[in-house]
């Protein structure tokens, strides 16, 4: 699957659940925290993990058919976790973890990458916390 865009987006690719939306530009940091991400994701308990900047993304979710939502869910509580920061004046937001009645959701902000790991309820966050910031 081709997307059309930006003269400096390169392509778009959705394989075996797996999209990578990638520019000319390289990013160090970006690089660094896929390697990672990539190790984590074989943790037991991870669904998967998307990570964005402003130039570039990489999705890896069990569910291919809810990326878009799953997409939307990162990016809002991205959002409001510095909002609501802001608001009880807080500092800067270091990591926010959703836990639903099946599945929780570690949100990170690191430089200007954001992550966001997927994960079963009974899987422990602290460990994927640090493995990140190594």
């Amino acid at each position: 699957m081709k997307a059309k865009g930006r003269t400096n987006e390169a392509e778009t690719s959705l394989d075996d659940d797996v999209a990578i939306i990638s520019a000319e530009s390289e990013n160090s940091a970006f690089a660094s925290l896929s390697t990672s991400l990539a190790e984590i994701r074989k943790l037991t308990g991870v669904i998967g993990y998307i990570l964005r900047s402003n130039t570039m993304a990489i999705i890896d979710l069990n569910e291919g058919d809810r990326i878009v939502e799953n997409a939307i869910l990162s990016s809002q509580m991205h959002d409001s976790s510095i909002e609501m920061a802001e608001l009880f004046n807080m500092g800067e937001v270091e990591s926010v973890l959703v836990e639903g009645k099946t599945i929780k959701v570690l949100c990170m902000n690191v430089g200007e990458n954001k992550i966001s790991v997927f994960m079963e309820k009974s899987a422990t966050h602290a460990g994927i916390i640090k493995r990140i910031l190594l």
